[in-house]
C-alpha cells in the first residue's frame, strides 16, 4: 500500500460521516431478492414523501438514495441557518440524521444488501453516523456557497463508480438467485460508493462538516 493511499484511507475511517452495512453471512433470501424491485416500492415512497427529492439528482436511473439529501427540505434551511445565524440546531440535525439513515436502509435493501425490510425507526443492520457540529466553530459561513464547486471532482469520479455500482448490483442479483450470498468483493465495492456518497452529501448537502471529502472507497 503507498503512502498516498494509506493517508485517504485513515481520513476516510476519521471523517465525520461514517456508513457500515452487515454483511449477511448467513446468506440472503433468493424470493425475495427476486422481487425486490417491487417489494421496495412502498417503503421507497414513504421516503421520498419524507425526504422531499428522493434520488432523482444525477443518480444512475434514479434509483440512489444520495439524491434525497440533494432535496430543499434538507440543504435550504442548513444552509440559511449557518449563513445568517452562524448555528446549526441540534433538533435539525437530529431530523437530518434521522433522515439519512432512514434513506440509507432503504438503499441497502433496494441494492440487495439486506434482506431485513427498512425500518423507519431502527438502525437495523446499517450503521451510518454524523458527528455534530459547532456551527460558530467548525462551520465557516460562507463556504457552503462555493462547495457545489468544489465538489465537482468528486462528482465526476462518482458518476462513473455509480455506473459501475449500478452493473455491480445487477451481477450479485444473478448470484444471489443461483446461490443465496451476495459476493464479498461486490458487496464491499457497492458499500464503498455509498460511504464516498455519504462523505461528499455531509460536506455538500448536509453541511454537517466543512472537512474535504477524501478519495477513497474505505
Amino acid at each position: 500500500m503507498s503512502a498516498d493511499t494509506g493517508a485517504s484511507e485513515a481520513l476516510a475511517g476519521d471523517y465525520p460521516a461514517r456508513l457500515d452495512v452487515e454483511y449477511p453471512e448467513q446468506g440472503l433470501n433468493r424470493a425475495t431478492t427476486f422481487f425486490r424491485i417491487l417489494l421496495v416500492i412502498p417503503i421507497a415512497i414513504v421516503a421520498g414523501l419524507v425526504g422531499g427529492n428522493f434520488a432523482t439528482i444525477g443518480m444512475p436511473e434514479g434509483s440512489d438514495w444520495r439524491g434525497l439529501v440533494s432535496g430543499g427540505a434538507l440543504f435550504l434551511p442548513a444552509l440559511l441557518m449557518i449563513l445568517f445565524r452562524r448555528k446549526y440546531p441540534r433538533w435539525w440535525f437530529d431530523w437530518n440524521l434521522e433522515v439519512t439513515r432512514f434513506v440509507a436502509r432503504v438503499y441497502a435493501y433496494m441494492a440487495l444488501m439486506r434482506d431485513e425490510y427498512p425500518s423507519t425507526d431502527e438502525q437495523q443492520a446499517v450503521r451510518l453516523e454524523l458527528d455534530y457540529p459547532d456551527a460558530a466553530r467548525d462551520l465557516n459561513r460562507w463556504l457552503p456557497l462555493v462547495k457545489w464547486l468544489l465538489a465537482i471532482p468528486h462528482y465526476i469520479v462518482l458518476a462513473v463508480l455509480s455506473v459501475a455500482e449500478v452493473v455491480c448490483v445487477l451481477i450479485a442479483w444473478f448470484a444471489i438467485l443461483f446461490t443465496g450470498r451476495y459476493p464479498r468483493g461486490l458487496f464491499n465495492f457497492v458499500l464503498g460508493v455509498n460511504r464516498w456518497w455519504l462523505r461528499v452529501a455531509a460536506y455538500m448537502w448536509l453541511l454537517t462538516t466543512d472537512r474535504y471529502p477524501p478519495f477513497s472507497l474505505r
